[in-house]
C-alpha cells in the first residue's frame, strides 16, 4: 500500500487527534505499509503502539497483534475503541472470552469490521484459530514485547519462539517486532528467530532525560520507603519486590503507616488484581506494591516514582520497570535498594535450571551488579548497555553519581596493566576470572591455563578485586574492551585498546561504591543544609537573644552546624538535644531548655512529623500461621508440606515454630523427630540442651557433626526440646 506522508498526517489528526508524529513513527508506518518487515526499539512511553495501530486502521484486512498479557491487550483495545463509535474496530481473542463472545469476534473479523485483533501466542497456536485466520486477509503481524522471544531477554517466554512457525502456518504477511528493552544480543536473537534479518531496524534513543537514577544501600529499607513516600503525598508511585510474600508485607506496612497502598501479584484472585489496578489508575490509591507482573502496558502517565525494594534480575527489566515513571514528561525518581545478599538470592533462583539458562542468568545478574556499584554516570552506563553512546555531561545531575560524584584519580597504569593482562591471557577469560587473575586468586579454570599466564597472575595484587572489576567496567564502557557476543562475556581487546597499549594516555577512574559501609541517605542529614529554614531562623534569633542575656557570643552557646541539625532533627527533650551535632550532655543541660521549648512549640503548632517519631509499624504476626502450624503438626504433616501450604520456605517456617514454642505453646513433633532418630538419641540431645546456656543452637552445632545432623535438623531438635522440656 502506497501512501504519502501528508495523507498519513491527516489520518493521524483525524483518528487520534495528534498534530505530528514522534521520532521515527512516520517512517516505521510507511515502511510497514509498503509491505516490509521492521524491528522497532523504542523506549517505554515512546509511542510504539502507534506504529502498528494507525497502519492497521487504514489497511485492508485485519492486523494480528501478539501480546503477552491480558491486561495489556484490554488496555489497548479500550483506548482504540475510544476513538471509534463501533467497538468492533478492535478485539481481544483469548481464554477469558465465552464461546458466544468468540463467535462474535470471528464474525466481526470476517465482515471486515475489525482492524486489530489482540491475541496471546497460546491462543494463536490453537488449531481452530489457525484454520480461521487462513480464511481471512491478514494485513500484517505485530509482535509486541518482542524481547519475550529471546532467551537473552529479561522476560523470556518459550511460546514466543514458536511465532514464526505459526505465522508461516497461517499465511505470509509483513512482520513488525517491537520492544522497549533490547540489547544488541537480544535484537539479533529476535530478528533471527522471526527471520526478519532483512527488515529495517529502527532504534530510538533510550535516554529518558526526566528520570533521576539513584541506588541506595539496603538498610532500614522499610523506614526509608515510608519516609520517602510520606514526602510525596497524593503522588502516584510503584514499589517493586521480587517475591509475593514481600509484596504483601510491604503493602501492609505502608497501609498501617498511613499510606494508601495496595498489593499486586499473580497469586491474587483475578478480580482483586483488576480491582487494585483500577484503583491505582483512578487515583483511589497512591502506591502499588507489586511483582514485575504489574505494569506491562499500563498507561498511567503521572507516576512520579518507582522504588525497587529488591535489585532487579536484569538491566532490561530494570529499564522497563523504571520507564513507567514520568511518562507525562514530568520528573520521575527511580530509587533502588541494593544489598549484595539480594544478588546471592537471585543466583539461588537459577539452581536446577538448564546449564545454558543458568549461564545467561548469571551474566544478566553481573550487569545488574555492575550498574549498581559503578561510580560513573548511571545514565551513561545504562545507555551503553543498550548499545547507545551518551556524554555524561548531558546527564545534568540526573543521577546520584553525577549529582554527588566521587573523586577521580589517574588510572593510566592500571588500564594498561589490565589490557596487557587480557592480551597475555589470549582473550579467553570473562570479567570475573580476569579480576581474579589480576589479584592472584585462582579457580579450576584459571589453573588450567596457569603455565601461560604466570607472568600476569597477581600483577595487580596491590589493589582489591572490587577495584579491578571497576576498572574492567570503565574500560569496557570506553570501548577499549568488548565482550564477545557469541560466548557473551569473554573479554576482547578492541582496536582502540590495542592502540592504548602502544600509546597510553590519561585515563581518569573512579572507584566503585562500597555499599556495605555506606550510610543511609537521609534528607534530614544533608551537610550544611537546614531542611526547615523557618525553624533554623527562629533558633538563630533565639541564640542571639539568649547570648545577649547571659553576655556570651551566640556561637559559644551553639555553633551554626548544631542549629542546622536541630532544624533537621527537632529535638524536644534533653536526651535528644544531647544527640545533636556538637552539643553533648553538658551543653544540652546548660543551654538546651530554651531551645527545646521553642522547638516543641514549633512542632506542635505546625504538626511536624519528626524523623525520630516515624516508627515503622510492622504488621503483627497473625494468629492464622500459628493455628495452621499447630493443627498441621497435630495431623502429622511433614515440614515441607506445612511450609508449602503457607507459601513459606523451610527457614521461615522454622522461625515461626521457634517463636511459637518460645512463647510457651507446645508443638507435636514426635512423628518428625522419631523418623529422624531413636528415642534414646532424642533423650541424649535433650540432656545436651539442658546443659547449654539458653538452649544454644551454636553449641549444638559444634557438638554434633554435619554428617550427623544438618542445621535445619538441629533447629528442629532445639524446638522439640523447648516444646517438650523447657515449656
Amino acid at each position: 500500500m502506497s501512501i504519502s506522508k501528508e495523507t498519513l498526517n491527516k489520518n493521524l489528526k483525524s483518528i487520534f487527534g495528534f498534530n505530528s508524529f514522534r521520532a521515527d513513527q512516520a517512517d516505521i508506518i510507511l515502511n510497514l505499509l509498503e509491505g516490509n518487515d521492521s524491528m522497532v526499539i523504542m523506549p517505554t512511553g515512546g509511542g510504539k503502539s502507534m506504529c502498528y495501530q494507525l497502519p492497521a486502521l487504514i489497511s485492508d484486512g485485519c492486523a494480528i497483534v501478539v501480546s503477552p498479557l491480558i491486561a495489556l491487550m484490554k488496555n489497548q483495545v479500550d483506548v482504540l475503541r475510544g476513538h471509534y463509535q463501533n467497538d468492533s474496530i478492535a478485539h481481544v481473542l483469548n481464554s477469558s472470552l465465552t464461546k458466544t463472545q468468540t463467535i462474535q469476534v470471528k464474525e466481526d473479523i470476517k465482515s471486515g469490521k475489525t482492524k486489530l485483533l489482540y491475541v496471546a501466542p497460546e491462543s494463536l497456536v490453537k488449531t481452530e484459530n489457525t484454520e480461521f485466520f487462513r480464511s481471512v486477509k491478514i494485513s500484517f503481524y505485530a509482535i509486541d514485547e518482542a524481547h519475550c522471544i529471546s532467551e537473552w531477554g529479561h522476560d523470556f517466554r518459550p511460546e514466543y519462539r514458536k511465532l514464526k512457525q505459526i505465522i508461516d502456518n497461517i499465511g505470509t504477511a509483513p512482520v513488525i517486532a517491537l520492544t522497549a528493552t533490547a540489547t544488541p544480543k537480544v535484537r539479533q536473537d529476535i530478528m533471527k528467530n522471526l527471520k526478519i534479518n532483512d527488515g529495517k531496524l529502527y532504534l530510538d534513543s533510550f535516554n529518558r532525560s526526566n528520570l533521576f537514577y539513584e541506588i541506595r544501600p539496603k538498610k532500614d529499607v522499610a523506614k526509608q520507603i515510608i519516609q520517602y513516600i510520606s514526602t510525596r503525598k497524593g503522588e502516584s508511585g510503584i514499589v517493586y519486590c521480587l517475591s509475593r510474600k514481600k509484596v504483601e508485607e510491604i503493602a501492609e506496612t505502608l497501609q498501617i503507616n498511613g499510606i494508601k497502598a495496595l498489593p499486586y501479584h499473580a497469586g491474587l484472585e483475578a478480580k482483586k488484581r483488576v480491582a487494585h489496578q483500577e484503583a491505582f489508575l483512578m487515583d483511589d490509591c497512591d502506591v502499588i506494591v507489586a511483582t514485575i507482573a504489574f505494569g506491562m502496558g499500563i498507561d498511567k502517565p503521572d507516576i512520579r516514582y518507582v522504588v525497587h525494594h529488591d535489585i532487579p534480575k536484569s538491566l532490561e527489566g530494570y529499564y522497563q520497570e523504571t520507564g513507567r515513571a514520568g511518562r507525562d514528561g514530568g520528573k520521575g525518581d527511580l530509587i533502588t535498594f541494593y544489598d549484595y545478599k539480594d544478588i546471592e538470592k537471585l543466583e539461588k533462583f537459577l539452581q536446577g535450571k538448564p546449564v545454558a539458562e543458568q549461564e545467561v542468568g548469571r551474566l544478566l545478574i553481573m550487569e545488574t551488579i555492575a550498574f549498581s556499584e559503578t561510580s560513573m554516570c548511571r545514565r551513561k552506563y545504562l545507555l551503553h548497555y543498550f548499545g547507545e553512546e551518551f556524554d555524561a555531561v548531558k546527564c545534568d545531575n540526573m543521577c546520584d553519581n553525577c549529582k554527588d560524584p566521587k573523586e577521580k584519580t589517574e588510572g593510566k597504569k592500571y588500564v594498561k596493566l589490565l589490557l596487557e593482562g587480557v592480551f597475555a591471557c589470549r582473550e579467553r577469560f570473562k570479567p570475573k576470572e580476569m579480576a581474579s587473575i589480576m589479584i592472584g586468586d585462582s579457580n579450576s579454570l584459571i589453573k588450567q591455563h596457569m603455565s601461560q599466564i604466570e607472568h600476569v597472575f597477581g600483577s595487580g595484587k596491590d589493589k582489591s578485586i572490587g577495584f579491578w572489576h571497576s576498572i574492567i567496567r570503565q574500560v569496557y564502557v570506553k570501548q577499549l574492551l568488548t565482550k564477545e557476543i557469541e560466548s557473551y562475556g569473554t573479554l576482547k581487546i578492541t582496536e582502540a585498546g590495542k592502540e592504548y597499549i602502544k600509546k597510553p594516555y590519561s585515563f581518569e577512574i573512579t572507584e566503585d561504591h562500597d555499599y556495605d559501609n555506606m550510610n543511609i541517605p537521609d534528607s534530614s542529614q544533608q551537610k550544611g543544609i537546614a531542611i526547615d529554614q523557618v525553624l533554623f531562623n527562629i533558633l538563630k534569633d533565639l541564640r542571639k537573644k539568649v547570648g545577649k542575656e547571659i553576655g556570651l557570643p551566640p556561637a559559644i552557646l551553639f555553633m551554626e552546624p548544631s542549629l542546622i541539625d536541630m532544624a533537621n532533627q527537632y529535638p524536644t527533650t534533653i536526651e535528644e538535644m544531647a544527640q545533636v551535632q556538637g552539643v553533648g550532655q553538658g551543653k544540652a543541660k546548660k543551654y538546651g531548655q530554651n531551645f527545646i521549648n521553642a522547638i516543641k512549640e514549633y512542632v506542635d503548632e505546625n504538626e511536624i512529623d519528626r524523623p525520630q517519631d516515624i516508627i515503622v509499624r510492622t504488621v503483627a504476626n497473625t494468629k492464622s500461621n500459628k493455628i495452621y502450624i499447630i493443627q498441621s503438626l497435630d495431623k502429622k504433616l511433614w515440614i515441607d508440606d506445612i511450609a508449602k501450604g503457607k507459601g513459606l520456605n523451610r527457614v521461615e517456617l522454622l522461625n515461626e515454630m521457634e517463636e511459637i514454642v518460645e512463647k510457651g505453646t507446645r508443638l507435636n513433633l514426635d512423628h518428625i523427630i522419631l523418623d529422624m532418630m531413636e528415642p534414646d538419641e532424642r533423650e541424649d540431645i535433650h540432656d545436651f540442651f539442658k546443659d547449654t546456656k539458653e538452649f544454644s543452637f551454636d553449641e549444638a552445632r559444634i557438638e554434633f557433626d554435619e554428617d550427623e545432623f544438618n542445621d535445619d535438623e538441629i533447629r528442629l531438635l532445639r524446638i522439640d526440646f523447648i516444646s517438650k522440656i523447657a515449656n
